[in-house]
């Protein structure tokens, strides 16, 4: 082992979602340890790549064994190539293969909502359970979600399964980002809350003056945060507008149950911080609305544990099973200007004139490389037409 690295077994989560990266050190218990994060350079893959790179080598005292990444998009059945990620503007990207040139380090790619439903599994709600079938369902802005089946992830054939968000639910429904409509995300999410106490705010104003007294007074004005706060204040309009939202959440849950019967569903991402203003009336109606449900035991819905860290030590854990080595040794030039500089800090709080020059003619060295030129994956790719 190299001198100075802490001792372990260390894998590191990355979590590309929008607007940040956030890169995790995690243990094998699922102890996250260390963590940073910037933000997303958007559709620049290229970009991204260099923030990956950034990140980890400023984790350089752990000896990292491999690289679980959660992307929020589409990912081929093998694990290692981005097939569609529409927030960040990607199409057939073979991200696997350009951080192992880049890092050195084996490298598994994982759908984000897949890496988070593992980590509940594994370390968070589902942890001490007994049970080897699980759902999870994310409510954020839409709705994703990860299932376990039999202990393992749940990927399907081409890689691209458990996209709940788009079971569609209303024929000829709400309009969907998809391009169909009726879609479960446009009835559930936290945009669906926004758009139903907005509707509910306008037609009765005197009940949700707590509501609007949150924003700028209008209905067009209510954000999801002033419905959670006006809810837990007491707000009529606010909380029949969570009564509405798990609602909706219990009917796309009794649709995945009739065809999966899980022991239990996780609920994560945003909306859920509500808490029981959500999940209570989901629960009544998931009650009311499941088939057979006289002759077969309630499903256990739960709040998730490890909120915005789910991702990330989902995937650090899923990297522990990244298959053979890479087969190129990352180059010393290949680390980035800010690792290098980092060790140059590191040098002058030893009071070592030599190894301060040293790293500083290395960051130099590295940032020029960095300028001007392109990483041989990125470079040589041709786009599918």
């Amino acid at each position: 082992m190299a001198k100075g690295k802490k001792s372990g077994s260390f894998t590191a989560g990355v979590d590309i979602g929008g607007t940040k990266i956030a890169v995790g050190i995690v243990t094998p218990d699922g102890e996250l340890v260390d963590s940073n994060r910037k933000s997303t350079p958007v559709r620049d893959p290229d970009a991204v790549l260099e923030v990956i790179v950034e990140l980890l080598d400023g984790f350089s005292e752990y000896k990292i064994e491999a690289v679980g990444i959660g992307v929020a998009g589409l990912i081929d059945s093998s694990r290692s190539r981005v097939i569609f990620a529409p927030n960040l503007g990607w199409v057939e990207e073979p991200l696997r293969q350009q951080v192992e040139r880049a890092v050195g380090l084996p490298t598994v790619i994982e759908n984000d909502a897949n890496a988070a439903a593992w980590g509940e599994y594994r370390f968070g709600a589902g942890r001490n359970r007994g049970d080897r079938d699980l759902v999870m369902v994310t409510v954020g802005t839409g709705i994703g979600g990860g299932m376990v089946l039999g202990g393992a992830l749940q990927r399907g054939a081409n890689g691209i399964g458990a996209e709940f968000g788009h079971l569609r639910l209303v024929p000829d429904g709400r309009l969907c980002g998809c391009g169909r409509h009726g879609c479960w995300e446009q009835y559930a999410s936290g945009n669906a809350l926004v758009r139903t106490a907005r509707g509910l705010a306008s037609e009765r104003r005197p009940e949700a003056s707590v509501m609007l007294g949150l924003g700028d007074g209008t209905p067009e004005g209510v954000q999801g945060p002033h419905v959670t706060e006006a809810a837990q204040r007491g707000d009529e309009v606010a909380i029949e507008a969570f009564e509405v939202i798990g609602a909706w959440l219990a009917r796309g849950m009794v649709e995945v149950a009739t065809l999966l019967d899980p022991a239990a569903f996780v609920i994560g991402g945003g909306v859920v911080e509500a808490g029981d203003l959500l999940l209570a009336p989901a629960k009544r109606e998931y009650a009311a609305q499941l088939v057979a449900r006289a002759q077969r035991p309630m499903t256990d819905i739960i709040p998730a544990e490890l909120g915005n860290l789910a991702g990330i030590v989902g995937a650090a854990d899923l990297a522990r099973d990244h298959g053979p080595l890479p087969d190129v040794v990352r180059p010393a030039a290949a680390r980035s200007a800010a690792g290098t500089e980092r060790e140059a800090a590191v040098a002058a709080a030893t009071g070592s004139a030599k190894k301060v020059a040293k790293a500083v003619e290395s960051s130099t060295a590295a940032a020029k490389s960095a300028a001007s030129r392109k990483s041989p994956s990125v470079a040589s790719k041709t786009p599918k037409k």
